[in-house]
């Protein structure tokens, strides 16, 4: 894949205006609107101004830029997924290009291109972009008039989350002018994170998590120095996906009481960093925060763990030890994997949970404690419960507030960002220079299912900046090398190392090019036995062009703009 550097718009270069025109399907009999296979819908900016108001006004200009930034990142973040599954083939200048079309076919705001600049050897990215007629500066000024700070904060979340997704590293972009300040136009600016020279304040509105801490809005907007300083190591909470907003707003509206929190989610979702920051954020943040994982602690010394033991209690037990409950007197307890305790153990935490007290094992005295209690299991307690493994009233005590942390597969968003961050922090412990991930990396990381989550990621990225050379960009064989699973159907390696996308095929036929190809990745023949499939299935399913794509294994909206630019009705 070569290096690209442009200025100005001067080539059409595949995929164009037009080939991203034609993703755009709407269907108003029923309400909806495709952009390719993504939902969409078309609304009045004047309601979209009137949101901005309400949130500027309610919760102050920091947190709304916030929420903006963070829609405009996933939102470019969808796009730049769009491209890479509707034009797999194309050059890095095409495909990033394709972003400011978008952003145009969106009826956000025209983009000029000043300069770009994409270097795949080093990952580096740089450009300069001029925007004209910018709906979001439109609706601010009406509300606000001329101020002192560019407002375009969706749109600077748009191209970050754009060309972060397609290149697999965080880019990070800057509104330097803007016609909010009385500009005649917005200029923006974009680099990989590391070419400026401090990115904490960009990232600060990226970050959920960098609000969960701040007080309800009390008429006065938050100052930076509020707000918690971002933590450095690999346990930082890291996302933008609205999966893992939802879960931040969650955590925020349940810290300051003292309400017992049940986190479930599969393993290595994050449970436990998020029970750190709930303790953290909270009003016991100067207690301590004991984390005990029950499914670590043999059966037979779990009670003498949580609720301590007295000297003499056992053969062994030398010296009276308090448990986890007291050594948390104050702050905070969190019991991870609790659906592994025994049903005994389980009813002695359900008294402690009702009483605020414990008896020490070997004891005959009841001692007062006042602990916070937030648990975790990565299984369903209710079928557990139904089963005969978990106490029904246990499992009420313990569900008053539930957090569900959604697997990396469905908050897929938020993988560049961890990608970036797991990258950076590796570099520092190994002392290794990688300069990033190689197009082919991108894609598989942006398609693995991770069925680890959170932790699988932050692995597989230690193990290739360990295996991959010195200086060099970090390879699909440098990430995948412990019998990790790759779809496919959607990754395939091409002679020259990089993935394509996969062919897929009618039944019974042999392997051909999907109907989701690009054009310029086949010859005449290619894109013959591409009509003649599109056909087939067509005549196989009697016209019914949504029963033809699930033949053909694509979407419906793949297959009807295939078939259209053939020229094959229905």
């Amino acid at each position: 894949m070569s290096r690209f550097e442009a200025s100005h718009v001067g080539s059409e270069e595949h995929p164009t205006i037009a080939d991203i025109s034609e993703c755009l399907f709407f269907s108003p009999g029923d309400g909806r609107i495709w952009l390719q296979d993504q939902r969409m819908v078309l609304l009045h900016t004047e309601a979209l101004g009137s949101l901005r108001r309400e949130l500027i006004d309610s919760l102050g200009q920091e947190k709304a830029r916030g929420l903006f930034t963070r829609a405009g990142y996933v939102s470019g973040a969808r796009d730049a997924q769009l491209v890479r599954e509707q034009w797999p083939e194309a050059e890095p200048a095409a495909a990033a290009m394709a972003g400011t079309r978008l952003h145009a076919l969106e009826g956000l705001v025209k983009v000029e291109l000043v300069h770009a600049r994409y270097d795949p050897e080093t990952s580096d990215y740089e450009g300069e972009f001029i925007w004209h007629h910018s709906s979001e500066d439109d609706e601010h000024i009406a509300a606000y008039g001329i101020g002192g700070s560019p407002a375009c904060w969706m749109q600077v979340g748009y191209a970050t989350g754009y060309v972060s997704t397609l290149f697999g590293r965080l880019v990070v972009f800057r509104e330097v002018t803007c016609r909010s300040m009385g500009e005649s136009h917005c200029r923006v600016i974009g680099k990989s994170a590391e070419r400026w020279d401090d990115v904490e304040e960009d990232m600060r509105y990226l970050r959920a998590r960098e609000f969960v801490g701040a007080p309800p809005h009390s008429g006065a907007a938050p100052q930076a120095a509020e707000l918690p300083t971002p933590p450095r190591n690999s346990d930082a909470m890291v996302g933008a996906s609205s999966a893992f907003n939802a879960a931040c707003h969650l955590l925020h509206r349940v810290a300051p009481t003292t309400a017992t929190v049940l986190f479930t989610g599969e393993s290595g979702v994050g449970k436990e960093k998020f029970a750190s920051m709930l303790h953290s954020i909270g009003q016991r943040r100067d207690k301590p925060f004991v984390a005990v994982n029950c499914a670590a602690i043999p059966e037979t010394l779990i009670e003498s763990e949580l609720f301590g033991v007295e000297r003499g209690a056992y053969t062994g037990a030398g010296a009276a030890r308090p448990g986890r409950f007291e050594r948390a007197h104050g702050g905070t307890l969190f019991l991870d994997e609790i659906g592994t305790l025994s049903y005994a153990a389980q009813g002695k935490l359900l008294r402690t949970l009702q009483e605020g007290e414990v008896e020490r094992v070997g004891g005959t005295r009841s001692i007062k404690v006042d602990t916070r209690v937030i648990a975790a299991t990565n299984v369903d307690l209710r079928q557990a419960v139904r089963e005969g493994r978990f106490r029904d009233d246990l499992f009420f005590r313990l569900n008053v507030f539930p957090i569900h942390l959604p697997p990396l597969r469905e908050r897929r968003d938020d993988v560049p960002l961890l990608m970036s961050h797991f990258l950076q922090h590796y570099v520092r412990k190994h002392g290794r220079q990688p300069t990033g991930f190689t197009q082919a990396a991108v894609k598989a990381l942006l398609n693995y299912d991770y069925p680890g989550n959170i932790r699988e990621l932050q692995n597989l990225i230690e193990r290739a900046v360990i295996l991959a050379p010195e200086g060099s960009l970090l390879e699909v064989h440098h990430l995948f090398t412990s019998g990790e699973t790759l779809d496919k159907n959607v990754l395939s390696v091409r002679p020259d190392g990089h993935l394509a996308g996969a062919a897929r095929a009618l039944p019974s036929q042999p392997a051909a090019a999907s109907p989701a190809m690009p054009d310029r990745a086949g010859s005449g023949a290619l894109r013959q036995m591409e009509e003649s499939l599109i056909r087939r299935a067509l005549e196989q399913c009697g016209g019914n062009i949504s029963a033809a794509a699930r033949v053909l294994g694509v979407t419906r909206p793949q297959l009807a703009y295939r078939a259209r630019k053939r020229g094959i009705t229905s």
